[in-house]
């Protein structure tokens, strides 16, 4: 299967240098002049792998690791001065929005200004489709970073149904999102996304999933999941995503592994047990994780069975889930003056308890089919640290280039910070799960 070019060195997965697409030669079908080399000389090298930090020069050619070791400068090479720095891989953000904000914002600072030079896109069921003509126009825009993707169940299933998606998929159905699945695979996605708290994924069955998780594995391609509850029902989603690469028979990696619900806080352990035992009966089951207590969503997924005049349903979400101190109206197309307070702040503006209000924002939005969006705090934070801790999670960003939440721009300098210098992880711990063990988890070899 074709895959979408991404210059991984091979072995330690190393990136000084992340150049998307073919230089302009290649491009033309001229010859391609013999590429310029630069040495990076004096830095503590970690190289992705975990190993110890050491002493190290990386020669670059083009947008190539050429050499890596105890090198002298050529005749004409250009040196860079390292001293005094660390020089560490490109990092590759395997769970990320930055993607679909990319021809607004070409120069992907959001992501580079972290360190990320890949994004993976395409997450939580929602991808571009046809995804080859969408990567052929990355080919040669003039784009900051490597982009690869999944392809999204939640689009496939919103191609073959319509808005007739509220129910589970007849199998001719289900036959027609596989050919189309078939054509993004051939087109080089890396594998199959769903976003099962999210229409028109909440819809499906497992059974559904599984079908089409085959078509991603007989490809070689992997199955990532915004599992079906992070909260009320957490492990039983956690068994649900473990049974689709357990009868699928491919690597699950279950995306921004979280325990969103106050009664849940401190049963990190518990949840890992689980996933390790899975590991154990032969399930290659991984996760990536952010390094925040607060999310970003729209209003509506504290819902998880749809029923948004469900008075008792919104209060439990506002109780255990999302309290009104600590929800922020991220967007609000209704009434943009709500955006940026809480949703405590935004009762107390119309005169309602926070119940009425989240119901009664609910409702106008839905009503006028317009976008909302909060961020909310659910996480605790020594739940965050253990499930970061566990050998086989990798730090995702699950953030875009629009802003709204930090982890857009702060997710992986907020590891490589505040969780490095309180010890909750190595500096070469910390790189190695954006870097090497984060090309694993994506099947990338090169």
């Amino acid at each position: 299967m074709r895959r979408r070019h991404l210059p991984l060195h091979r072995g330690p997965a190393l990136l000084a240098l992340a150049l998307v697409g073919p230089p302009a030669c290649a491009r033309t079908g001229a010859p391609a002049p013999e590429p310029a080399s630069s040495l990076i000389v004096g830095a503590r090298l970690i190289d992705g792998t975990g190993a110890p930090a050491r002493p190290a020069a990386v020669r670059i050619a083009g947008d190539r690791i050429a050499a890596v070791g105890d090198l002298a400068p050529r005749a004409g090479e250009r040196v860079v001065d390292a001293a005094g720095l660390v020089l560490a891989p490109g990092f590759i953000d395997t769970h990320s929005h930055h993607g679909g904000g990319l021809r607004e914002h070409p120069d992907a600072l959001g992501a580079v200004s972290q360190g990320i030079t890949t994004v993976v896109s395409g997450a939580d069921g929602g991808s571009r489709h046809p995804l080859g003509e969408w990567l052929r126009e990355l080919e040669y825009a003039p784009v900051a970073v490597n982009v690869a993707s999944f392809a999204g169940h939640g689009t496939l299933r919103r191609r073959v149904m319509g808005d007739d998606y509220r129910r589970a998929a007849t199998p001719d159905e289900v036959d027609a999102m596989a050919r189309l699945l078939r054509l993004d695979l051939d087109a080089g996605a890396l594998g199959l996304s769903t976003g099962l708290e999210y229409d028109p994924g909440i819809y499906a069955t497992t059974e559904e999933v599984i079908a089409l998780a085959r078509v991603a594995a007989e490809a070689g391609g992997r199955y990532s999941s915004h599992i079906r509850s992070e909260d009320r029902r957490l492990f039983d989603a956690v068994d649900e995503a473990i049974r689709i690469g357990r009868e699928a028979g491919i690597p699950v990696q279950i995306s921004h592994l979280k325990l969103a619900m106050r009664s849940l806080w401190g049963r990190a352990d518990e949840l890992l047990a689980r996933l390790d035992s899975a590991r154990a009966a032969g399930v290659d089951v991984t996760a990536d994780v952010y390094p925040y207590t607060f999310w970003q969503s729209t209003m509506t997924v504290l819902f998880p069975d749809r029923d948004f005049d469900d008075r008792d349903a919104a209060a439990f979400a506002l109780d255990e889930l999302a309290p009104p101190g600590g929800m922020r109206i991220a967007r609000y197309e209704p009434d943009p003056s709500y955006e940026g307070r809480t949703l405590a702040e935004v009762a107390a503006i119309r005169g309602e308890d926070p119940v009425t209000s989240y119901m009664a924002l609910i409702a106008r939005a839905r009503a006028e089919n317009a976008e909302e969006s909060i961020i909310a705090t659910s996480m605790d934070e020594n739940d965050i640290v253990t499930l970061l801790r566990w050998p086989h999670t990798n730090v995702g960003s699950d953030g875009g280039l629009d802003g709204a939440h930090p982890r857009g721009f702060g997710a992986f300098t907020r590891v490589l910070g505040p969780y490095v210098r309180s010890g909750h992880l190595r500096l070469e711990q910390a790189v190695y799960k954006m870097t090497g063990l984060a090309a694993r988890h994506l099947g990338i070899a090169e």
